[in-house]
């Protein structure tokens, strides 16, 4: 398999082509010939022109690569090596999503031929290739995995955002169903990773690997959400004892905030529900997700009290949130937590805008119900700064002044403002 893909005999599908699957799909276009699948076509339409829908990578990445956009199934049925990385989100009550990933378990089940191979990046819980996929798989197909084709699980490791920590920059974890399988895997993804990959035992190993990554992270945030909660009750600032404590040698940097997106957000429910399903109930992971899920309305309750001590009514009260996407520098406003301190505002009766320089207003609207405006106003009562942007991070109090009444509240969620901040009533995570 390797070598028919090297010598382009074979080809490779990419199934999904959000702000995952594309640079995976460009990356190995690079090398071998690739089919980027995907359903929805007005995003194909932009990727053949060159653009990707997500704005993360420059129109030159398109340049000199072998691959062809479809929402054909036809087309798909002409790759050997199949390559599954939509999304994995959870529902309304926090349980696992798995109807994309179902779906286009369904989509690669229909092309599926002996000899292929399948290899998941989704983020899943420990099983869930086995267990949810391969059946789907198997029920289209006619055929029997690890007999007539090959599986393996490689979790995607892309962070929106980022330019350092890129595909070919990082070590791939990847594991197949065989010790044959396990090497196909490994030597393809090495095409395209140059620091190399970590082979794991098994499957379940590589899907939990995942897992733990960011739950590490999520547990950590909560702890610094919760130490924050406990200094704004003492009166002093948490940026200011988390860089003293962060003198020490072992000290481990994590910083309280808002927790969104894709991954640290959504994932650790994915092995919450796989522990209750082993019938045990996790419960450090579940209180930081509490924590976590909490903050929205913490920091709105937390201003909401500092107007009221100032003598400003609520009701109606202006306030200028800036920052809707999930993190900074990004334009993507799925599960962004923000949201969480708008409507606890607006269940106020608060008159809140919003203001982002990098999310379409016309997504948010169809996200969340409300248009960005287009340019502040200069009498709120408050401003809150929600998203550490680059466009943010120099603005001084004289600009946060010429929007704001006399005595207005500043909120900075990051800190970025610590220090610089003496007119205003300033008050941070």
């Amino acid at each position: 398999m390797y070598n028919k893909l090297v010598n382009k005999e074979a080809k490779l599908a990419l199934i999904g082509l959000g702000y995952v699957g594309l640079p995976i799909a460009l990356e190995f276009a690079k090398k071998i010939s690739v089919i980027g699948f995907d359903i929805n076509e007005s995003r194909l339409a932009k990727m053949r022109e060159g653009i990707d829908p997500c704005g993360e990578l420059e129109s030159s990445a398109f340049e000199n690569v072998d691959i062809e956009f479809t929402s054909s199934i036809d087309k798909l049925k002409e790759a050997s090596f199949f390559i599954v990385a939509v999304p994995t989100p959870i529902d309304k009550y926090n349980q696992p999503d798995l109807k994309p990933l179902i779906g286009a378990s369904r989509s690669v089940g229909q092309a599926l031929k002996v000899g292929d191979y399948v290899v998941y990046e989704s983020t899943v819980y420990p099983g869930c290739t086995e267990e949810d996929c391969l059946p789907v798989l198997e029920d289209i197909s006619g055929l029997k995995a690890g007999v007539d084709f090959k599986y393996g699980y490689s979790p995607e490791r892309i962070n929106p955002g980022e330019k350092v920590h890129t595909l070919p920059n990082t070590i791939k974890i990847v594991s197949g169903n065989d010790p044959e399988a396990l090497d196909v895997v490994a030597k393809v993804y090495e095409l395209v990773v140059k620091p190399g990959v970590h082979r794991a035992p098994n499957v379940k190993v590589a899907e939990a690997a995942k897992i733990v990554e960011n739950t590490q992270r999520d547990v950590n945030i909560a702890l610094m959400n919760e130490l924050s909660i406990i200094f704004s009750r003492i009166g002093i600032n948490t940026f200011d004892v988390l860089e003293a404590a962060g003198t020490k040698w072992n000290f481990l940097k994590f910083y309280p905030g808002l927790v969104g997106g894709h991954c640290i957000g959504v994932d650790p429910y994915y092995l919450v529900h796989k522990a209750n399903e082993m019938k045990y109930h996790p419960q450090i992971i579940s209180s930081g997700r509490f924590i976590n899920d909490s903050m929205g309305g913490y920091v709105a309750k937390k201003l909401v009290k500092r107007l009221i001590s100032l003598g400003k009514g609520i009701l109606g009260s202006r306030i200028l949130v800036m920052g809707m996407t999930f993190k900074e520098n990004v334009a993507d406003i799925r599960n962004s937590k923000v949201i969480d301190i708008i409507n606890e505002l607006k269940d106020y009766g608060c008159d809140v805008d919003v203001v982002d320089p990098y999310a379409d207003s016309d997504e948010v609207l169809h996200e969340y119900g409300f248009r960005l405006v287009e340019r502040p106003r200069d009498n709120y009562d408050a401003v809150i700064v929600a998203v550490a942007h680059d466009e943010y991070v120099n603005l001084d109090e004289k600009y946060f002044k010429g929007l704001t009444y006399d005595n207005a509240v500043l909120v900075d969620i990051k800190g970025m403002y610590r220090g610089k901040i003496h007119g205003l009533k300033y008050w941070s995570l």
